[in-house]
């Protein structure tokens, strides 16, 4: 049986004096290795080849970014000036995450990923968590090695009898922690899987999708192959794409 493909959407990114569209090499390396699927990067077009792609994959990795959602599209107030922002790319996504799911296709999403699934079925987001009384500081630390910003920095709780908990076999782990912007409001139709200790949403999932449809707010991409939690959420990801390549062959 040939391996599943998972498009995975792009940034758009301006490099010297010409547009780009990226995707983070960490990302492919993740679905290539632990969930040993075919890696397809997905320009930022917006809807004009929706359709097609929704047909051409069997499952659609949305990743983290160093930019944000576009405000306005939850209802947020302006960001602060400097706040990097990236409407191609949410033009693309946004409708992608209804619609492939809809169609029954395996979805994850990771840090912006997660952020853009919760916009996309009308939830929340607050922009600076770190400003909100009684809530950690989650971001990392820029003055660090790569290694130590991407190190394990706080626990969450897994939701008792949810996909995490299922994955992992405990109810709590240890997770890094690499973004300002997190949950206010659930979108319709999300339930928690996860949360950090100071009530933030850590994960969810889509509670009528037929497959894996699962969000994460930490990144679990990062050297995904020496952690043995990451590797596993990437496989079962990787399990439910090979299950809608199989139907799709017959």
């Amino acid at each position: 049986m040939r391996k599943p493909v998972i498009g995975i959407p792009a940034d758009r990114r301006l490099l010297g004096h010409h547009w780009f569209h990226c995707v983070g090499e960490k990302y492919i390396n993740a679905v290539a290795q632990a969930a040993d699927a075919v890696p397809v990067l997905v320009p930022a077009l917006g809807e004009q080849h929706l359709q097609d792609w929704l047909e051409s994959f069997d499952g659609i990795l949305f990743t983290g970014s160093p930019s944000n959602v576009e405000p306005h599209r939850y209802q947020g107030e302006p960001a602060s000036p400097g706040t990097l922002h990236d409407p191609e790319r949410d033009a693309t996504t946004l409708p992608m995450i209804t619609r492939a799911v809809e169609a029954g296709l395996p979805v994850f999403g990771i840090c912006r990923g997660f952020q853009e699934m919760n916009v996309a079925f009308g939830g929340s987001l607050v922009q600076k968590l770190q400003e909100l009384p009684g809530k950690l500081d989650h971001r990392e630390d820029g003055t660090l090695p790569l290694d130590a910003q991407y190190e394990p920095a706080h626990e969450v709780e897994l939701s008792e009898g949810g996909v995490l908990h299922g994955i992992a076999g405990q109810r709590r782990i240890k997770v890094n922690s690499l973004h300002s912007q997190g949950v206010v409001q659930l979108g319709a139709n999300l339930v928690a899987e996860a949360k950090a200790d100071d009530g933030v949403v850590e994960a969810f999932r889509i509670a009528s999708a037929p497959t894996f449809a699962l969000a994460v707010q930490w990144h679990p991409e990062w050297k995904v192959m020496d952690n043995p939690f990451s590797r596993a959420l990437f496989a079962e990801f990787g399990k439910a794409g090979r299950a809608r390549a199989s139907r799709r062959a017959k």
